[in-house]
């Protein structure tokens, strides 16, 4: 799929609620006796755009508020721009950036190693506190990861075993 922008006219139901005699609020508004305009076509200040961002193809423009960003970096951030490239609505945008998540996990473990830092993996998931609410599930999930982790140890230092015995089979002479 191609990198195009939407007219937002073309997706059905947008702005429905844009008539401000169809708003469901105002009943609310005029009892509180809010009296801005609903229908009012000023957009907030925008926030500045001081790092990349990665926008959807469906908007048109940056959200006026859109929060503090960390610019995608990295193998990480590769596979962010690469899923940005797709609608919202693909497994070509969302499942990219779930393992986007994982990658950038790894990436600072990494990080911190290299700047010298041990990681605490234990505190950092939480195991102190789910050995105390949560003991029957943390003993099944460790035992899991120890059952998976000892197969794949066994599987991998398993020397090459011929599968079939070798038999000696006793064939009728030629006649």
């Amino acid at each position: 799929m191609e990198n195009k922008t939407i007219d937002p006219k073309q997706i059905k139901g947008w702005g429905v609620d844009a008539d401000p005699k169809n708003d469901p609020t105002y009943p609310m508004r005029h009892r509180m006796n809010v009296t801005e305009d609903p229908d009012s076509k000023a957009r907030p200040t925008l926030q500045p755009e001081d790092t990349e961002l990665l926008q959807s193809i469906e908007r048109p423009n940056v959200s006026a508020v859109f929060g503090t960003t960390s610019p995608p970096v990295g193998l990480s951030g590769m596979i962010r721009r690469f899923a940005f490239k797709y609608s919202e609505n693909r497994y070509r945008h969302w499942l990219p950036l779930i393992v986007a998540d994982r990658v950038n996990v790894v990436e600072g473990i990494v990080e911190d190693l290299a700047h010298g830092k041990l990681p605490n993996i234990w505190a950092e998931k939480g195991y102190d506190m789910e050995w105390k609410y949560n003991r029957t599930a943390f003993v099944t999930k460790m035992a899991t990861i120890a059952a998976v982790t000892a197969g794949v140890v066994v599987l991998l230092t398993q020397k090459d075993k011929p599968s079939r015995r070798k038999l000696n089979y006793r064939f009728p002479p030629n006649r």
